[in-house]
């Protein structure tokens, strides 16, 4: 990476230096020396290339089509209202969760973790962050029948069953798991509205929050929205009364293009700084450009298909082996990836807790598969694959050829379907009723944000009170409940390995790869990309 031998440092190695619980006083410390190193080498107010460090633009694939900040569980949504509606807690990769508006917490043993926040928060809007506000806000995200029905809830706080304000900074945060894994998920999804804000103006313990103008924003994040055009751009600043560090940018302007070619030309062209998403046939196109560059991460994010089992021939294990055997992972990532991926064997990627690193991905075998249909009975079958375009680095392409490698057996014709990312979306939520789904078998992506095996399978696989499983199987489904109730960090962590093998065993998906994730950025901007994908401004320095 150029600029290695400036003032570099990343988050983690920073909480590494400064210790946890003396976060704010190292981040305060270093971002001072960075301020006056700046200012000696003459930096302040622009370089002379266009870059104007104040300033800075970032364009998603995709812009929000919601302003509620529980309605959504997509990463560009997040890279944008995470800046408004901070976490509680700073979550990082590997290493777990530290503070941030929450300074600390303990749980009480009796299925309750009470979390203690700063008395020194404020909205927007100028109102006190209150424990009421915390804990209305959390009941707002798990209740489907307040508010709006929040994926969040859902999918990111599945075992947190409550939450009451104990006095003005003590929130309780009851669960129905281990203390470990709700740790896992309220410190990766709390956060907090205003609410009486949010009542008041929204009716939002009915209603989702909408409108049009920066004021129907009000979280307390280090930066406000002082302009706002629905569906296009979405202009913040700097809060003045924010709480913690002054972020490294007086003002961010967040955009969208969908096409990757047209996200590396606005980069090009200057008209943004950052930009994530990058293709594999567009990286040469921007390591060869001057002032920006190429980062890049492997993920968290695994591809893979699922096939619903609840239906004919996916109901046979022997057929869905046997489909694993049929795809050539490595062809697929070193073809239509040009490298930048990893093929996969089970349902999370490295570094997050639970994966098994004795799981080899699936080898090609065209004889085993052709073998393993047979004795399914289901020699014959003609199959479909249903997959998104410009949701996942080339997803079209290797939806093609995951269905072309299947139809190379004699005994089984596959096709691939290429749709909108809302139609894949909605299969993945319909559920394995037979009445109640079309689609059976299709490519999706997940991101095991929270850095748990848990968020990666019970969300598919669980089958009690899970309307959305995508797999019908009580041996996989008790072996994840039953993780999620140990304690022991390592008696846990063992049974979640456990878990990732009776997934490869039973091939609930086609497994693929795990993603890498390619951004392209202006030199000068000091910033790692994370595994967990998200874009964290106060993680950057210019």
């Amino acid at each position: 990476m150029k600029g290695a031998n400036n003032i570099a440092i990343d988050r983690r190695t920073l909480l590494k230096l400064t210790g946890a619980a003396g976060t704010t006083t190292g981040l305060a410390a270093l971002a001072g020396c960075m301020g006056e190193d700046g200012e000696e080498d003459g930096e302040e107010g622009g370089n002379g290339n266009g870059f104007d460090p104040s300033e800075m633009t970032v364009t998603l694939s995709q812009f929000p089509d919601t302003i509620d900040p529980l309605d959504h569980i997509t990463g560009d949504y997040f890279d944008v209202y995470d800046h408004i509606y901070e976490p509680l807690f700073d979550f990082e990769p590997g290493e777990g969760i530290f503070p941030r508006v929450a300074e600390d917490w303990e749980a009480q043993g009796d299925g309750t973790t009470e979390i203690y926040l700063r008395d020194d928060v404020v909205f927007h809007n100028g109102d006190d962050l209150t424990a009421e506000d915390v804990a209305w806000t959390i009941e707002r995200t798990i209740d489907p029948e307040m508010g709006v029905p929040s994926p969040i809830g859902t999918f990111g706080l599945g075992s947190i069953e409550g939450a009451e304000a104990v006095d003005e900074t003590t929130v309780a945060i009851e669960y129905g798991a281990a203390p470990g894994l709700a740790e896992f998920e309220f410190g990766n999804y709390a956060r907090a509205l205003n609410r009486q804000w949010a009542i008041d103006n929204y009716d939002a313990e009915n209603d989702a929050i909408s409108g049009s103008s920066p004021e129907d924003f009000n979280g307390t994040g280090p930066y406000e929205v002082v302009d706002f055009t629905s569906g296009e751009e979405i202009v913040l600043e700097s809060f003045d009364d924010y709480w913690g560090d002054e972020p490294p940018f007086e003002q961010v302007t967040f955009n969208s293009d969908s096409e990757s070619s047209g996200r590396v030309a606005s980069l090009e062209a200057g008209e943004t700084d950052l930009t994530i998403n990058i293709l594999p046939e567009d990286v040469a196109t921007v390591q060869e450009a001057p002032d920006i560059e190429v980062r890049r991460v492997t993920s968290f994010r695994n591809i893979f298909c699922p096939m619903k089992n609840t239906v004919e021939p996916f109901d046979s294990q022997e057929f869905r082996q046997a489909m694993n055997y049929a795809v050539d992972n490595t062809e697929i990532v070193e073809t239509a990836l040009s490298g930048f991926g990893e093929p996969r064997g089970q349902p999370v990627a490295p570094g997050i807790n639970g994966f098994n690193d004795d799981i080899e991905p699936y080898e090609q075998d065209i004889g085993m598969a052709e073998s393993l249909v047979e004795e399914s009975g289901y020699g014959g079958a003609e199959i479909e694959l249903v997959a998104p375009q410009g949701r996942y680095l080339n997803d079209a392409d290797i939806a093609e050829m995951v269905a072309d490698q299947i139809d190379q057996l004699e005994n089984v014709s596959c096709e691939a379907s290429i749709v909108d990312f809302g139609v894949v979306s909605d299969a993945n939520s319909a559920g394995v009723d037979p009445d109640e789904f079309e689609i059976p078998f299709y490519m999706i992506g997940w991101g095991t944000i929270t850095g748990d095996t848990d968020y990666g399978v019970q969300g598919f696989f669980t089958i009690p009170d899970n309307p959305n499983r995508t797999f019908d199987d009580e041996e996989l489904s008790d072996a994840i409940l039953e993780s999620q109730q140990i304690e022991d960090p390592d008696e846990r962590r063992e049974k979640l390995e456990e878990v990732n093998q009776l997934a490869h065993e039973k091939a609930p998906f086609v497994f693929l790869h795990t993603q890498e994730s390619i951004y392209g950025i202006r030199e000068e901007i000091q910033w790692e990309p994370r595994e967990d994908e998200t874009v964290y401004l106060w993680g950057m320095d210019a």
